[in-house]
């Protein structure tokens, strides 16, 4: 997300982007992955600013906000901690590492700290099967984690 920009700059990239688009309704998921982007998630009035802009009705852009899973009309912390919760992920201790996080950063699964830091979020299989369980920190795979220690050491790397 950007942090610098005020709301109505966020608007202008937005449809600076649309606007510099061939094909805009076939472009409804590249100009929501770009919303996303710039907002950090994909608010009400967002999803209706786009609909405007596409010249398509909102239920349309609502529809494909709440099918795909990465998307997300709820804000999300800076850094975004997914665990895999896969078949191989979840023999080798997913639960156990998913619990593990919540007790580190004290809040549940789909869930923000306080402080916006962190959003902790659990998926299906990502295919990084050989390195269960795996927890993926904004798109990074760490794979093997099943000491709170190594967990608490990831987890510092992304704290200021």
């Amino acid at each position: 997300m950007c942090n610098s920009a005020s709301p109505n700059e966020f608007a202008q990239k937005l449809d600076d982007y649309i606007d510099n688009l061939t094909h805009k309704k076939e472009n409804l998921i590249g100009v929501l992955h770009y919303a996303q982007e710039i907002y950090g998630y994909l608010p009400d009035n967002v999803q209706w600013h786009i609909a405007q802009k596409l010249n398509i009705p909102s239920a349309t852009v609502y529809g494909v906000v709440s099918f795909y899973s990465f998307f997300t009309m709820i804000p999300r912390g800076e850094h975004v901690v997914n665990v895999c919760m896969g078949t191989a992920c979840f023999v080798r201790g997913a639960d156990k590492l998913k619990d593990e996080l919540e007790n580190q950063l004290k809040i549940k699964a789909g869930e923000t700290t306080p402080d916006n830091l962190f959003t902790l979020e659990t998926l299906r299989c990502v295919g990084a099967c050989g390195l269960a369980p795996v927890m993926i920190v904004d798109g990074k795979v760490h794979g093997r984690m099943q000491e709170a220690q190594n967990i608490n050491e990831v987890l510092a790397e992304y704290r200021p």
